[in-house]
């Protein structure tokens, strides 16, 4: 779990920085978060592990498998969370930014303080479903020997020999792990709804 909330909180950091850069007024600005955006989540994950895992060591960059898996997953995720957040600024009205721009707020302020506060929630259940892809899509660092749920099962199995058992309780225990988060978000989704 602590490979998840890690890679979620990396994920959020960065995901919210391309999001900005993606509705900014200078455009190479724009350019490079477009860019980021579709070259990392258009890369299937599986292969973003291989390359960073055996790539980096051949540019004399060795890291470690628990941060290795991290960063993947952060950098992954972010480009998800940059579109949800993103498409969150585009629901808030024109009308709100002109006018923090008229009170002589900067780009930057209007943002943070008119925009984003308002953006993130309206996308507390995208936001909140990419969360839940997170927890499946970290299964994927087995690929790199980091054990974690699937790598646990993968290594009872073989000793077990009870392949469908196994893999089965592990489903579960995804399920455990999704099932709450979902109903948190849902939670959180009429807690922070914007009254229309």
């Amino acid at each position: 779990m602590s490979l998840t909330l890690l890679g979620w909180l990396g994920a959020f950091g960065i995901g919210l920085l391309v999001a900005s850069f993606r509705v900014s007024p200078v455009p190479p600005l724009r350019w490079f978060g477009a860019t980021y955006v579709e070259l990392v989540r258009n890369c299937p994950l599986t292969v973003l592990f291989f390359l960073f895992w055996f790539g980096l060591p051949n540019a004399g960059v060795q890291l470690p498998r628990f941060p290795s898996a991290v960063i993947v997953l952060a950098v992954y995720t972010s480009s998800f969370v940059a579109e949800a957040i993103r498409a969150g600024v585009n629901t808030v009205a024109a009308g709100q930014a002109e006018a923090a721009r008229s009170l002589g707020l900067t780009f930057g302020q209007v943002l943070g303080q008119v925009v984003l506060p308002q953006a993130l929630r309206s996308v507390v259940a995208p936001l909140g479903n990419v969360f839940i892809a997170l927890i499946k899509n970290s299964s994927i660092a087995y690929t790199i020997s980091i054990v974690e749920l699937t790598g646990q099962a993968q290594t009872l199995a073989i000793r077990t020999a009870e392949v469908i058992p196994v893999f089965g309780a592990a489903a579960a225990a995804y399920l455990v792990l999704t099932l709450p988060s979902g109903a948190a978000v849902g939670f959180l989704e009429r807690r922070l709804a914007v009254r229309r």
